[in-house]
């Protein structure tokens, strides 16, 4: 995975060799394994975590496994304490969203604080086909089949938002932690609560074979690159729907 991983960073030009990169670590596999990647990579990383107070004791616990983690790799942490509840009920919007809204923020004042180039979050294959199913559910145009892109602006600032995870699947991650590193991770419990819609449509994907995710995945590479194309951007994804629009005439 390790070679997969720089080689999509490279690609997609989402670092360069000197940068240092604001690493975003809630203590689950995916940004477990993404803060491992980079720094097995040579990047010079700064951790960040988020103690949103959700889960009672799980919360904590999360932290300081994350604690943990950082000071066995000797990885310079920043933790922040949310009342995010309180804040819902003061900005009138949802749990998620409000919490969506104070890790971006914080993010973004923590990379710069820290002289980052980019923000790394750990959306891997399987996110992007949960958000494009869900945006076919609730109709979608060309751009909402695009997906999350492997390099967007923060959406409360103005950092670079990377995701260097997007060209593997979350089973992998698992097998790169388990197998391969031997490195352990905590599990969020509201993960299996299907209540929550994100949820219900990752429960109808875990019985989906890895290729199908895959597949999905890819699509939304390919609708980028169309709409890159269109738009005039010179990108790898423009580049690679040009090359099977002329292969195929």
């Amino acid at each position: 995975m390790l070679r997969r991983v720089l080689k999509y960073i490279r690609d997609n030009e989402l670092l360069q060799p000197s940068d240092r990169v604001l690493v975003c670590v809630s203590g689950g596999a995916d940004s477990v394994a993404l803060l491992d990647v980079l720094l097995r990579g040579g990047y010079e990383c700064v951790a960040a975590h988020c103690n949103f107070h959700l889960r009672g004791e799980e919360s904590n616990r999360d932290e300081q496994y994350v604690r943990r983690l950082c000071a066995e790799r000797k990885v310079p942490l920043e933790v922040r304490e949310f009342d995010t509840l309180a804040e819902s009920e003061r900005i009138g919007r949802s749990v998620e969203m409000t919490a969506r809204l104070l890790r971006y923020e914080w993010f973004e004042k923590t990379a710069k604080q820290h002289d980052c180039q980019a923000i790394a979050v750990a959306h891997h294959q399987n996110d992007q086909a949960e958000t494009l199913l869900m945006n076919l559910r609730r109709g979608a145009g060309i751009r909402g089949l695009c997906g999350m892109r492997p390099k967007s602006t923060n959406p409360c600032g103005e950092m670079a938002v990377i995701r260097p995870l997007l060209c593997t699947t979350h089973d992998y991650i698992v097998h790169y932690l388990r197998d391969i590193r031997h490195i352990d991770w905590v599990e969020d419990s509201t993960n299996s609560d299907t209540h929550i819609r994100r949820n219900s449509i990752r429960e109808e994907l875990s019985r989906y074979p890895k290729a199908e995710i895959e597949h999905i995945a890819q699509t939304a590479r390919i609708m980028q690159g169309y709409v890159d194309w269109m738009e005039g951007k010179d990108t790898l994804a423009a580049r690679e729907v040009q090359k099977y629009e002329k292969d195929r005439q």
